[in-house]
């Protein structure tokens, strides 16, 4: 089985596209009005959709204001922790924490998009996988 989705509600498909093109790094592609996935290559297939219910036309069936958990952060890896949460923050992300190192093992920071999403950024070599933390 694999991970292959992550579903991102957005009220702005196309805030949402600049955000995280700049913050990914990544143009991504439009595949509905409301939709509009980023996938990389290095990322074992995951794509991240962002996923806008109005501009998509299916406002009726997810209304308005369909959202995440506040606690239910998606978390992405990357080589350059630092340079990453600066590029979050100028692109329109609310930063939660600093870049701290957790008792698990990860060196990380939460922020938050301009959409309300919890997102969590990871150094790369730190990551989590389960088994024992990371010394």
């Amino acid at each position: 089985m694999m991970l292959f989705r992550i579903i991102l509600p957005v009220a702005d498909i196309e805030q949402a596209t600049r955000f995280y093109a700049q913050v990914l790094g990544l143009p991504g592609e439009r595949v509905s009005p409301g939709r509009h996935y980023f996938a990389a290559a290095d990322a074992g297939g995951a794509v991240l959709a962002c996923y806008s219910p109005r501009e998509d036309g299916d406002a009726a069936e997810h209304g308005e204001t369909w959202r995440p958990h506040p606690f239910q952060y998606v978390y992405f890896s990357t080589r350059d922790l630092g340079a990453l949460r600066e590029r979050c923050l100028s692109a329109g992300a609310t930063a939660v924490t600093p870049i701290e190192h957790m008792p698990w093992g990860e060196t990380l920071f939460y922020a938050v998009d301009p959409f309300g999403n919890p997102i969590s950024f990871v150094e790369s070599g730190t990551e989590f996988l389960g088994g024992r933390p990371a010394p």
